[in-house]
């Protein structure tokens, strides 16, 4: 197949040019950064900007099945730029008779009490539901690997924090999901048909709790932690301390915190594994993976 990768340059972008590049699919990398440097040999890139209409002439053109990972997070109308972006890749896919995309969005559990950064999830996903193509949704929570906003917040508190007074949301449920597993999903659902206009959920093996994630991190690491929830640190708190313990950058941290206190699991009537099964990696070797990585 010819595909489209939008957001290339990004911590799945790079990873899933590479995999599709390596089964044999035709690649064609699109993100503000794209050149031949950036990419393995034979994969075309696009230089542009979702930002800049001019710049999209010809993005879809001839395009069998295109995957969409823009996120704008850095911004602080990231809701109001993610539905413009959104709305421009799918009038430009639309019209130029792209059959498929997929879209990596996030798993939410409570669909009542959004955060704003999941709520943005859920809008550019009605937004790519609107175009004429096929739309495939694959939600997932947090996606272990070296680059993942969401992982280096997890590796800076384990480094700089021995003993933590933390949120009581370090005790929600979540499933998280070696970034090889994501990738091998990704690829391996355009194979199959019955993804087509679906939504599925995707995580690893196991449940866990942030509190339990940090635990385990700290552990292959050869460190000690103790955690202490309190329940005064509301979400909005939880960010401006996220500020003073990690260096990801505190537009991304914010929206990232605020999202923790919904529990996010896989839910068994989505679960991706049961249609398109894969050997998932146990939490604990992607941790270790992401960690050599680092």
């Amino acid at each position: 197949m010819r595909v489209l990768v939008v957001g290339a340059t990004g911590f799945i972008g790079q990873r899933l040019v590479r995999a599709l590049n390596d089964a044999g699919h035709d690649v064609v990398a699109f993100s503000r950064s794209a050149s031949e440097e950036s990419f393995p040999d034979g994969v075309e890139p696009f230089e542009g900007d979702l930002g800049d209409p001019d710049s999209l002439d010809g993005l879809c053109d001839d395009i069998d099945v295109a995957y969409y990972l823009i996120h704008s997070l850095t911004s602080e109308n990231f809701a109001e730029l993610d539905r413009r972006y959104a709305r421009r890749f799918a009038d430009s896919a639309s019209a130029a008779g792209v059959d498929r995309v997929v879209y990596l969005s996030g798993i939410s559990g409570d669909e009542e009490n959004l955060s704003p950064h999941l709520a943005s999830r859920r809008e550019v996903e009605s937004v790519l539901a609107e175009g004429s193509f096929d739309l495939t949704v694959l939600r997932a929570a947090v996606i272990i690997g070296p680059e993942s906003a969401s992982f280096r917040i997890v590796n800076d508190l384990t480094d700089r924090l021995p003993l933590m007074l933390v949120p009581k949301w370090v005790r929600t449920p979540c499933q998280p999901i070696g970034v090889d597993d994501a990738i091998s999903y990704l690829v391996a659902l355009l194979d199959a048909d019955e993804t087509r206009g679906e939504t599925y959920d995707i995580g690893g093996p196991s449940v866990w709790s942030y509190e339990s994630l940090l635990k385990l991190t700290a552990a292959e690491k050869g460190k000690r932690l103790f955690i202490i929830p309190v329940p005064v640190m509301t979400p909005g708190l939880s960010s401006h301390w996220l500020r003073f313990t990690t260096d990801v950058q505190y537009a991304i941290a914010r929206p990232l915190a605020e999202s923790m206190r919904n529990p996010v699991t896989v839910d068994p009537a989505m679960d991706l594994q049961d249609v398109v099964p894969i050997d998932q990696t146990p939490i604990k070797d992607a941790v270790r993976k992401a960690l050599a990585a680092a």
